[in-house]
């Protein structure tokens, strides 16, 4: 989809999906509620013999199971290649689709009558959101849960995966040290920093992508309260687990359907847990393809309205102190619910999955213990406002998102350094290309969703940047920043180069401007030399042609509409 024809874009056509024969809502046998709804077109009578065949080879036991029970999908969203699901990062973002795909596919295929899935990672969460919203049946997710902190034996602190990117940095421009021990050297740090930083299994322990995400689906009401806080490794998350087979009987019970609880105000409460905990960036992207696929009106707009309103008001990686398994100490993501509800911040009459509303949900939990380090009172916040901003200018005039906290100031003025893939900008980082002596805003394009193809996220160079602390540098894409980035940085710019956005013409030089109280970025191009430079400009080469990343790189849209690929 190119610049200049994105109107089918920005008026889709109105979602219709694929309906199945079902049992209306309310059907009872014997007095009780029929809950195999849609399964019972597979196993009433004899009309499918061979499919009750089947079921009985994969381990129906009898024929009164065979004809009265519910079939519930169990959709697992893991590997055991590392310890919170994560892929290699040109395929992280078209793992969603694949994600919501395969549970849309294997749930109406099926004939599933409900739906629980056990993600663990940033896109795995979106991607099971999306798969529920499209089949559109009785629901649940599970999370994962988070990582333990980690703890460094030379350093003697504790540390996460965050340390591990940003000591690299360090580690290359030679100012990774123990100044307690002076002794240790450089090789030495690191090796221990690698072997430590990930104690065991979970999805990475700061305020990232993945307990952003996961903290998001919980205000929403799509899992048990206090999931997105549970610890990975806790006997509170094994109990969470079997608390989940009564949840998803009340959901069949009640019909709770995942668009209905896929609302505005669901949504708004997704945007107040981001912006008052400091949430990533990527939670724009997935929560606006999440709305997408339920049909809801959700806009880059509605972030800015919120992040203006919210205090920033937690001390968690990666700009923080502390981490999610330090927040579940002192009550968990409910407790810091309880506390935003009692504001009137947070909307706690929504539905949720347990039948009850999220302020009956968390009513249970202890209140934030007062004067603790993890989360500010609201008179007192790190930042009167959100760090999420959105801003647009000659550079992105469709939007792009930035994380800005307030610690590395509002307005960041430079020139422009320009490279059109993120290896480039690792290159130069890794032979020290990169001087202190000026303010530099690096760019970094043709990683967007079309460009990348699959809009990898850059954790590598933000994180180098941070360890080596080059704090004259600001960094802009048209891809994004992993959710354990901090900086200056601003990320999803739209329209993307590899659809000759004006950020495919920036040069070496031109001054570019950052404003977080403006809220705009620009470079300071005069309109008349960029459409020059964009009618001279002439697209790459496509990087493939063929395979899965070829088919995402034809179907995917734009960032500021959730980057989806069914959005016709």
């Amino acid at each position: 989809m190119e610049y200049h024809d994105l109107d089918q874009q920005w008026h889709p056509e109105e979602p219709r999906y694929v309906e199945f024969p079902n049992l209306p809502f309310g059907t009872t046998q014997n007095g009780q509620p029929v809950l195999n709804r849609f399964s019972s077109t597979l196993t009433k009578d004899h009309d499918y013999p061979a499919a009750q065949a089947m079921l009985y080879a994969a381990g129906v036991p009898d024929e009164q199971a065979m004809k009265n029970a519910a079939h519930v999908g169990i959709a697992t969203v893991w590997w055991e290649g590392n310890p919170c699901n994560t892929h290699r990062m040109r395929f992280s973002l078209q793992t969603r689709e694949i994600i919501a795909d395969s549970i849309e596919t294997t749930t109406c295929a099926q004939y599933h009558d409900a739906c629980i899935s056990i993600p663990g990672c940033d896109k795995n969460m979106p991607g099971c959101i999306m798969g529920f919203a499209r089949h559109n049946r009785p629901s649940i997710m599970i999370y994962g849960g988070t990582i333990m902190p980690g703890y460094s034996n030379l350093l003697r602190k504790p540390i996460n995966i965050a340390t591990a990117l940003e000591a690299h940095g360090a580690f290359l421009f030679d100012t990774l040290k123990n100044p307690e021990y002076p002794e240790q050297t450089k090789d030495e740090i690191l090796t221990d920093i690698e072997k430590t930083a990930c104690p065991g299994p979970g999805a990475c322990g700061g305020m990232y992508t993945a307990n952003t995400m996961a903290t998001a689906i919980e205000s929403m009401g799509l899992t048990l309260p206090g999931s997105s806080s549970n610890p990975a490794t806790s006997p509170v998350k094994m109990r969470e687990c079997q608390k989940v087979a009564e949840a998803i009987k009340t959901c069949m019970v009640n019909n709770i359907l995942p668009r209905d609880l896929l609302t505005k105000r669901s949504f708004e409460n997704a945007m107040v847990m981001m912006m008052a905990l400091g949430g990533s960036t990527n939670g724009v992207l997935h929560y606006l393809a999440i709305a997408g696929t339920a049909g809801v009106d959700l806009t880059l707009d509605d972030f800015q309205r919120v992040s203006r309103k919210i205090p920033f008001i937690a001390n968690l990686a990666p700009s923080g102190k502390y981490y999610m398994a330090d927040l579940y100490d002192i009550g968990g993501v409910p407790s810091v619910m309880k506390l935003l509800v009692a504001a009137g911040l947070l909307d706690g009459g929504i539905p949720t999955v347990t039948g009850r509303t999220l302020a009956e949900n968390i009513s249970s939990f202890p209140s934030l213990p007062q004067g603790n380090e993890i989360i500010r009172s609201l008179d007192n916040p790190i930042k009167r406002t959100g760090h999420i901003e959105i801003l647009r200018g000659n550079l992105a005039p469709e939007g792009s998102v930035a994380k800005i906290t307030g610690k590395e100031g509002l307005r960041f003025i430079g020139k422009a350094r320009v490279f059109d893939k993120e290896h480039q900008l690792n290159t130069a980082l890794n032979a020290g290309q990169v001087p202190r002596t000026e303010n530099l805003v690096l760019i970094v394009r043709y990683e967007g969703p079309k460009g990348g193809p699959g809009m990898p996220e850059q954790l590598k160079a933000s994180a180098t940047l941070m360890g080596a602390r080059l704090t004259n540098v600001a960094l802009i894409t048209d891809g994004r920043y992993s959710g354990a980035s901090h900086g200056f940085i601003v990320g999803h710019v739209c329209p993307e180069a590899a659809v000759g956005g004006p950020i495919a013409v920036v040069r070496d030089g031109d001054t570019v401007i950052i404003d977080a109280e403006r809220n705009t970025v620009d470079m300071d191009v005069s309109d008349e030399d960029i459409q020059r430079r964009l009618k001279e400009w002439k697209r790459p080469k496509r990087t493939v042609t063929r395979g899965t990343l070829s088919k995402y790189e034809r179907l995917v849209g734009d960032a500021s509409h959730g980057a989806m690929t069914d959005l016709f």
